[in-house]
């Protein structure tokens, strides 16, 4: 250890005068006032040293350090903060952490008797030799619907605003889709039989279900009947996938067929 550093060790443990046992390396020349022996009087009786044992070499005692105030420190109990809220209110809830900003984009068709809510791939309207659009009407054939679906309203493009601090969590998302989708229902003048859900995005903000929906049915507050379609670019990127919607759809046909 170097001086310096020894130096600030002793100083940190306040200890103002002291001596080496033995000689240290690196360190300073000790002081010469330190090593004059004591007056005769100060020198401390020595116990006489048995005869047996070897003459060991006495050393001069070092000159007493000034003794320092001896600090009692006492152990601090934590006591919880105080809250300047008064006992009658309640603490407030921690802050949640800010979910991500949902993106898709939704249209709205009629085929029929049923409402089709359909993921746009692309995030634009389909055009009428879109490899989507194409199998959506195949879907529409299968099904025993009108395969010229009528578009209802504009896409619906989610987030709404670039920029603002309007909140567009995806509890905001759901909340306009699902007003969306209720008002277009109380515009028609027969209810609808279904509403296919075609996409995750027409799944999760719609119906509030997951992709583990697919292929079946959902009873939907203030919509009505529903069935869970995987996304058009899922079954062309998937093809496996139409065997079992096939077989749902032969199974809840009939709810539009008889309406």
């Amino acid at each position: 250890m170097g001086e310096l550093r020894r130096r600030a060790y002793l100083t940190a443990m306040q200890v103002v005068s002291w001596l080496p046992r033995t000689e240290l390396p690196f360190a300073a020349p000790s002081r010469a006032e330190l090593l004059q022996p004591l007056p005769v009087e100060e020198v401390a009786v020595v116990a006489p040293v048995p005869a047996t044992a070897p003459t060991a070499r006495v050393t001069e005692p070092a000159a007493p350090a000034p003794s320092l105030p001896r600090v009692q420190i006492k152990p601090v109990r934590a006591e919880p903060p105080v809250s300047p809220v008064s006992d009658a209110q309640e603490p407030a809830e921690p802050a949640l952490a800010k979910l991500p900003v949902p993106r898709f984009a939704l249209q709205l068709y009629r085929a029929g008797n049923c409402l089709l809510l359909v993921e746009l791939p692309t995030g634009e309207p389909f055009q009428s030799r879109d490899p989507a659009y194409l199998l959506l009407k195949d879907l529409l054939r299968a099904a025993g619907l009108p395969d010229a679906p009528q578009l209802l309203g504009e896409p619906v493009r989610w987030p709404l605003l670039a920029r603002g601090n309007l909140d567009q969590g995806p509890q905001a998302a759901r909340e306009f889709v699902q007003g969306y989708v209720m008002a277009r229902v109380e515009e028609q003048e027969q209810a609808p039989a279904s509403i296919w859900l075609i996409g995750l995005p027409a799944l999760r903000f719609a119906g509030e279900a997951e992709a583990d929906s697919y292929e079946n049915e959902l009873s939907i507050d203030g919509i009505g009947s529903a069935w869970a379609l995987p996304g058009l670019e899922l079954l062309m990127d998937e093809p496996e996938r139409k065997a079992p919607l096939w077989r749902a759809m032969c199974r809840v046909r009939s709810r539009w067929e008889t309406s």
